[in-house]
Formats: structure tokens, C-alpha cells, sequence
């Protein structure tokens, strides 16, 4: 198992199709929606890792991976 500093979240634009669900329910406000419409990490530094992305986005675009992963 992966300690939490080995961990990130991903984030894959071409599967996003921009509901906005993970923004709408991240606790720390670390997600936006950018310019072309997809999520987007704004502050990886605040983020907690809690999963709540992972869990509500509809078209499984958004994970929580290892940092060396692909």
C-alpha cells in the first residue's frame, strides 16, 4: 500500500465531461472547472486525498493514484 505522500489525484481530460461534481463537493476547494470546460487540480498542495472526487464523478475520470503512475 501506498503512504499518502505517494499518492495524488488524476485526472483524465478526455473522459471529463465537466458536470462539475467533484468541484461542487471537494471539502478543501482544490478542483475547478478550466477554460476548456474539464476539472482541473488548482492546489495539490491542499488537497486531502479523501476521495470524495473519485467516489462522484460519473464517468470515472478522476482517480487517486500513485505519482509515478500513468
Amino acid at each position: 500500500m501506498k503512504s499518502k505522500d505517494q499518492l495524488e489525484v488524476k485526472i483524465n481530460p478526455d473522459w471529463c465531461k465537466g458536470c462539475g461534481n467533484c468541484v461542487s463537493f471537494c471539502p478543501t476547494n482544490v478542483l475547478a472547472i478550466d477554460h476548456h470546460g474539464k476539472s482541473t487540480m488548482v492546489n495539490r498542495e491542499g488537497c486531502i486525498l479523501c476521495g470524495m472526487c473519485e467516489k462522484l464523478c460519473p464517468d470515472f475520470a478522476i482517480w487517486i493514484g500513485g505519482k509515478e503512475d500513468e
